[in-house]
């Protein structure tokens, strides 16, 4: 048999997972007195690592760990060896570890490897050291412990059995397992973070798995998902699993005591040693624990793949570049590996440099994206221009957005083209996750302008959303009550007693009723669909699709379908302005033309009006008296001379003989 060719590698930060018991009998007959000087020197030693005052660089963190097995793991991460065996001991000189047994520890170092193409240039040298690619492989090396509230460790190894035998297979095997395995992984981006480290002559398995999530169930769910896998059904063994909750050194005592952790400002035991001087604390490292540094993580994964959202956090997502050869060397496809993460912790910065400019909000229109429909006020764009050709750079932009679509601050990352030249559009909802996203976009083939800019302000200085929505239901409800007076149902703020969406087709009639009454029959298995209907003006010119629900949350689900439907062209409310939509003028069928007559009249009154845009009349195509106006006007005061006008008053009381119920209206603003 040939000698197989194994993965390059390159190894990062040593890691220990120390999992120990606390001696419950021991500990409830110890004096108060020696128990408060274990609290305290166990403080001590744990907030000085988290601080790192004992290396130049690393992480620390510590966990309740539930079951049997064990009921504290401390988890360190240190650039030596040396390091790792001076923790150890030196916890073993405090008079916390006294009542302390080790029950199981795990040595292990960082690892990426190379089964893709892009991973083995980046082993082969060919790639820059400030490529996102090279970037990211660092970080991968040098992690973040994140901030998610539960860990689960376990050590495994690949199986070699006469029959499925890791070692025995071919590279070119191993690595579509792997890719496929990513695959998975991939999904779970946002959810479950991850670090490897492996481990062949170092402990007794090959690889050791840490994961980390603030719902234990994503995790199982990953890992039974995986576990179908066949690089994982005819290739893995699994050893302990450890699993934990993240607290801080200060709730120690808390965790002694019983309590639940984090305790959220709930009553913690004294600590009658808090601010001693801790003997046991490494050179240069603070005297007590109420001095030491806070402790930081940043978010790995989700720098790596969004901008840095700070709702999620920690290492890098099942399904990244570079890992190793194990269940979880979720290496991405060659399109994937240009992911990177931010520096913190002795890593890698990937953000990248481009020029500021404040007129991105044009430069998006020249490129046929707008407020409101592209994007919102206070988004960040970045623009970069490529000299590549856009369908050359159309894949590679695909992916990356992807990527990006894990994460609640990524808007949208495409493709423009304007008068020959390529552009990237990246948009955010913050500045600060529009820089670590431009590390992966200047690595896109011919990038050589590289701008960025804020896409407006969100709200006036001083006012929250709260403030916003708040003044937003004091103009509808002053709407309500002039229409009220008036005799007309306006209903609840942005809708009626149901939630109405609206988008217009320039699709032919017979086309866009076919695909809408597809659609309704797909709503109607909701209970919160009220209607979906198509109207149509007289020339047949435009049509609307009106949709209503009965919750919001279904509203916007729908709108995702809505705008698949052909020839959409917009959708109300877009834009600047204000939109009014009078709905359900059901009118008696004896009065249709006397209806559509008096429209007239008033649409010839409005176009004179200050501040009024556009009003139309439109049809339902199964009921020619149930109709639709949708009118728009400059702002919400020129609407509202409208209503208080006499002609509008006149057009009511006309209207109660004509119409066969109370007419009812939705705003949009």
């Amino acid at each position: 048999m040939d000698q197989r060719k194994p993965p390059a590698t390159e190894e990062g930060w040593y890691a220990l997972h120390d999992c120990r018991s606390i001696d419950w009998d021991a500990w409830r007959d110890a004096p108060q007195r020696v128990r408060d000087r274990a609290l305290s020197e166990g403080i001590g030693f744990l907030d000085a690592y988290e601080a790192v005052e004992d290396a130049e660089e690393g992480q620390t963190a510590v966990y309740t760990v539930m079951g049997h097995k064990a009921d504290i793991m401390i988890l360190h991460l240190r650039p030596t060896m040396g390091d790792l065996d001076a923790a150890e001991r030196h916890f073993e000189q405090t008079e916390f570890a006294a009542f302390t047994e080790q029950e199981f520890s795990y040595v292990s170092v960082t690892e990426a490897s190379g089964y893709t193409e892009k991973s083995r240039e980046y082993f082969e040298g060919e790639v820059d050291d400030d490529s996102g690619l090279a970037q990211y492989i660092q970080a991968r090396l040098h992690p973040d412990v994140p901030d998610e509230e539960f860990v689960c460790f376990y050590p495994m190894s690949k199986r070699r059995q006469p029959d499925q035998n890791w070692y025995d297979t071919s590279f070119e095997e191993r690595a579509a397992h792997i890719k496929r395995h990513g695959d998975i992984g991939r999904g779970y981006g946002g959810e479950v973070s991850q670090m490897i480290a492996g481990s062949i002559g170092f402990d007794d398995w090959e690889w050791g798995i840490t994961l980390w999530s603030d719902d234990m169930r994503h995790i199982k769910e990953l890992l039974t998902e995986m576990r179908f896998d066949p690089s994982t059904s005819q290739f893995a063994e699994f050893g302990p699993f450890y699993v934990g909750r993240k607290f801080d050194p200060a709730e120690l005592p808390a965790v002694l005591a019983g309590q639940r952790v984090p305790t959220d400002g709930e009553s913690v035991p004294e600590t009658p040693a808090d601010g001693a001087e801790h003997e046991h604390a490494p050179a240069g490292a603070g005297a007590s624990h109420s001095q030491a540094k806070e402790p930081t993580a940043s978010d790995a994964q989700t720098e790596a793949h969004a901008g840095g959202d700070t709702d999620s956090h920690g290492g890098t997502h099942p399904g990244s570049a570079g890992e190793g050869d194990h269940p979880h060397s979720e290496e991405s496809s060659d399109e994937d590996d240009s992911d990177s993460a931010s520096s913190s912790g002795g890593r890698p910065d990937v953000s990248a440099d481009f020029e500021e400019i404040d007129d991105a909000a044009q430069r998006l229109g020249r490129l046929g994206l707008h407020e409101g429909d592209a994007y919102d006020a206070g988004d960040y764009v970045l623009v970069f221009h490529s000299s590549a050709d856009a369908e050359d750079i159309v894949d590679d932009v695909s992916d990356l957005e992807s990527n990006f679509d894990h994460y609640d601050r990524h808007v949208r990352t495409a493709v423009r083209a304007d008068s020959g030249q390529t552009y990237v559009v990246s948009i955010w909802t913050a500045k600060d996750a529009a820089e670590t996203a431009a590390g992966f976009l200047k690595d896109i083939d011919g990038v050589d302008e590289q701008l960025g800019g804020s896409l407006g302000e969100a709200a006036e200085s001083g006012e929250t959303a709260d403030d916003s929505d708040a003044q937003t239901a004091e103009s509808s409800q002053s709407i309500r009550e002039t229409l009220e007076s008036a005799g007309v149902y306006a209903g609840q703020p942005h809708g009626e007693d149901v939630y109405a969406l609206v988008v217009y087709s320039e699709a032919d009639a017979e086309t866009l009723d076919e695909e809408v009454a597809d659609l309704r029959s797909a709503f109607d298995r909701y209970d919160t669909h009220v209607q979906t209907t198509v109207y149509g003006d007289a020339d047949g010119d435009v049509a609307a699709v009106a949709s209503l629900w009965d919750t919001e949350d279904a509203a916007q689900t729908a709108s995702d379908y809505l705008t698949d439907l052909p020839g959409v062209v917009g959708r109300h409310g877009e834009g600047d302005g204000f939109g009014t939509m009078g709905m359900f003028y059901t009118v008696k069928p004896e009065y249709h033309d006397d209806f559509v007559e008096k429209f007239d009249t008033v649409g010839g009154l409005l176009e004179e009006m200050d501040g009024h845009r556009e009003t139309s009349l439109l049809f339902n195509h199964d009921d020619e008296n149930d109709m639709f106006i949708a009118s728009q006007w400059d702002s919400q005061e020129d609407a509202m001379a409208f209503f208080r006008s006499d002609d509008f008053s006149e057009t009511v009381d006309w209207g109660r003989d004509v119409l066969a119920d109370r007419p009812r209206h939705v705003f949009l603003a």
